[in-house]
């Protein structure tokens, strides 16, 4: 079955392939049958009204175009005396037609009167994910918007954001310390502010395989537990550093007068899984309460 460039839902029937084209397409959709010839005057206001119809119908009807003159086979099945001709076939069975060049509305009533509306587009794809952002593109984007724009600290916020995510650390907790009141208690201050407590803490502790190898041998070791648990959160490791949090609030509340707790709570303003941040909360409480 050979889509012409007018629709995907319009075709050229052929004698050599009308039963599976027509016929058994018919079984699953109902196939409008268009005779015509080139030479026909009539055929050619009516064509292009068959062909738009079918296109804006989306698939509720297909159009099977015969060209009588090389398919005169099929012109003498169907005993086609006069052009335009055309049929509607549902499955399997020929249920009306008409032999003249009708107006659209005429078409469109026709198809009406069969059951026949136009079908719901498809629906669209879903965009593809944008790119990741380079977050050095956006530092120097944000540095020179912030120069444009000095009235807007909001983009120093954003800058700051953008300079914590390629470690310069110093720059962007200059910039946090120098936002107005309003933005210093902004969710993306606390938490980036959070994150960076996080980061000095690990700035000089030993690798995390060193740490894990210190606790295998002396579980209760809260110093090494505490930098493991920082470690983790500040690499992101969000599920694996609240365990490590969480477990040394369990084995020693009181290290370093609520560490601990306090630890946790800034873990919970940098950790963005809100479902997860839930059941940390949850296992925290069970435990001071």
């Amino acid at each position: 079955m050979t889509a012409t460039a007018a629709s995907p839902h319009v075709f050229d029937a052929t004698a050599e392939r009308f039963q599976q084209d027509v016929l058994q397409k018919s079984l699953q959709v109902p196939v409008l049958i268009d005779f015509w010839a080139e030479w026909c005057q009539p055929c050619k206001t009516l064509g292009p009204i068959l062909e738009k119809l079918a296109g804006e119908y989306n698939g509720a009807f297909v159009l099977a175009k015969v060209d009588v003159e090389a398919e005169q086979q099929l012109g003498a099945a169907f005993q086609i005396r006069s052009i335009p001709t055309v049929f509607l076939m549902k499955d399997g069975q020929l249920v009306d037609g008409f032999a003249e060049a009708l107006p659209e509305s005429v078409v469109r009533e026709f198809l009406k009167q069969h059951g026949i509306e136009p079908a719901a587009p498809a629906a669209e794809e879903a965009p593809a994910e944008a790119a990741p952002v380079d977050p050095h593109a956006e530092v120097v984007r944000l540095r020179r918007e912030s120069a444009e724009q000095p009235d807007k600290p909001e983009l120093k916020l954003d800058l700051a954001l953008a300079l914590l995510a390629t470690g310069a650390e110093a720059e962007s907790e200059q910039l946090l310390d120098a936002l107005p009141a309003n933005l210093a208690t902004d969710d993306r201050s606390v938490r980036a502010r959070a994150k960076l407590g996080f980061l000095k803490v690990v700035r000089d502790a030993p690798p995390a395989a060193t740490l894990e190898a210190t606790l295998a041998a002396t579980p209760d070791d809260a110093q090494a537990r505490y930098l493991l648990g920082a470690r983790l959160i500040a690499a992101g490791q969000d599920q694996a550093g609240l365990e490590q949090l969480i477990e040394l609030l369990r084995r020693d509340r009181a290290f370093q007068e609520g560490l601990p707790r306090k630890a946790l709570i800034d873990a919970f303003r940098v950790v963005a899984d809100e479902d997860l941040v839930g059941v940390y909360r949850r296992k925290m409480s069970a435990l001071l309460f």
